[in-house]
């Protein structure tokens, strides 16, 4: 039997780079004349942050909540009322100011048990393994503090993909653990084989004890999503070696392909879901098959940290959405779906017309991670400057076309390799602007170095 949770939302020059696009969107710190009139920031899988997108029934909902009299007339929608009226019903005192269970407020945990029983084709998800978190990571460094022994000798080790978003590789390695990579093949639409499984598990022999394996799926930051195949080989594969499964799918409600049957995949987080509320700082995790004991413990660590009511009520609205024929369902459907779906065909026509980049095919999460071929010039430039190389380019692109992306050394790579991350979740004319100014930058870049 193998034990798992499942998540919901080298060198680092990227720092840098932020500090100067907050210099330059200072009128008092910048007295140069740009060729831009504002920089677009979409370095951070955060909507907000590109554009002022807003999830309508979600707020919507949230207001309804903090400010009750609002269902006392007739401009809010019956299910809207219903909807507030219900959660209101489960907190202490009415309020979204009283306290709640550790665990969570007892409806949005059962809405999260039955979305996870619909999501699997009715396999038993129980509300009681069910803990709400104050965001994804949080949840999955308190998991990792169980895992990790860190006055053990040899480490600990968890086995972790390349690419990687950071915060997972600073967690491992504040507790003291030992992150062994595993590489995702790029060429193959960053594929996760078995072989390189093996290879990372026999290159821990001697390094440290492994005892868990962190899956991202949808992949943060390449934007893959693993096959059912891949998948069952990945349980298979942790309950032969006798690892704990660390499953992450805070994005998996951004599945891109086949965009027209979105309605199958539900958010599961405010910070990484379809509305992207991440200030809201709100996730959960399932728990399964672990020992009571175990689980005693784990409770007693999320018990120092309860998730806000707001973000619950949140997380509710995305695991159970309004259905066709609710009166609150086609003010739903005006969120961002159908700007992302055009996105992503532009992203990947534009990205890859490019003869020096090569973008996979973007099947979920929230971001693109294409490939950057760069000239030997531009990469001795960048030795100089004592960047990376995909980091010297992000910078020369904002300073000279006000577009924030992040480089891909921030998330590990092959050597040799060079990528750039940014995000898709922004509105669709936005998204041209940012292709508009990165198609000129580029040309003008790789005139430069050739």
């Amino acid at each position: 039997m193998i034990s798992f949770a499942l998540f919901h939302n080298c060198e680092c020059n990227f720092s840098s780079i932020v500090v100067k696009a907050g210099q330059i969107s200072n009128p008092l710190l910048n007295c140069s004349k740009m060729s831009y009139r504002e920089v677009i920031d979409v370095s951070w899988g955060d909507p907000h942050r590109a554009d002022n997108l807003q999830p309508r029934f979600t707020l919507i909902s949230l207001f309804s909540c903090l400010y009750s009299e609002l269902m006392d007339g007739d401009k809010l929608m019956v299910d809207v009322k219903q909807r507030a009226q219900r959660l209101l019903g489960t907190c202490a005192g009415g309020s979204v100011g009283s306290y709640c269970a550790t665990a969570g407020i007892p409806q949005t945990l059962q809405s999260v048990s039955q979305y996870i029983m619909r999501r699997d084709g009715g396999v038993p998800c129980h509300p009681e393994n069910i803990y709400i978190s104050p965001g994804s990571q949080w949840a999955l460094t308190n998991i990792l503090k169980v895992l990790v022994n860190s006055e053990a000798s040899p480490r600990t080790g968890v086995l972790i993909p390349v690419p990687c978003h950071s915060t997972t590789i600073i967690s491992l390695t504040t507790l003291g653990a030992v992150a062994v990579p595993y590489y995702l093949r790029e060429e193959r639409g960053w594929a996760l084989e078995m072989e390189e499984l093996q290879r990372a598990l026999d290159s821990a022999k001697g390094v440290c004890n492994p005892v868990a394996l962190y899956m991202i799926n949808p992949g943060n930051p390449a934007g893959y999503v693993q096959s059912r195949k891949s998948i069952q080989e990945v349980i298979r594969f942790a309950a032969e070696k006798k690892l704990f499964l660390l499953a992450d799918e805070v994005s998996e409600s951004r599945i891109l392909q086949n965009i027209q049957t979105l309605d199958l995949y539900n958010a599961t987080s405010s910070s990484s879901g379809v509305p992207g509320l991440c200030g809201l700082r709100t996730g959960y995790v399932e728990l399964v098959n672990l020992d009571p004991a175990v689980m005693k413990h784990i409770n007693n660590l999320f018990s120092t940290n309860s998730c806000p009511i707001l973000g619950q009520i949140a997380l509710d609205v995305m695991v159970n959405p309004p259905q066709p024929g609710d009166p609150s369902y086609p003010l739903y459907l005006k969120h961002i779906r159908a700007s992302l779906a055009q996105n992503v065909r532009r992203v990947e026509e534009v990205i890859n017309s490019f003869p020096d980049f090569s973008c996979q095919p973007l099947e979920g999460g929230a971001f693109a991670f294409p490939r950057l071929f760069l000239p030997p010039k531009a990469i001795e430039r960048a030795k100089e400057a004592g960047l990376q190389p995909d980091t010297f380019y992000c910078l020369r692109l904002l300073e000279e076309a006000g577009v924030l992306f992040s480089p891909g050394t921030e998330y590990g790579q092959k050597e040799g390799t060079y990528h750039i991350r940014f995000c898709i979740m922004t509105p669709s004319d936005t998204m041209e602007e940012i292709l508009r100014r990165l198609s000129a930058f580029h040309e003008q870049f790789m005139k430069e170095f050739s």
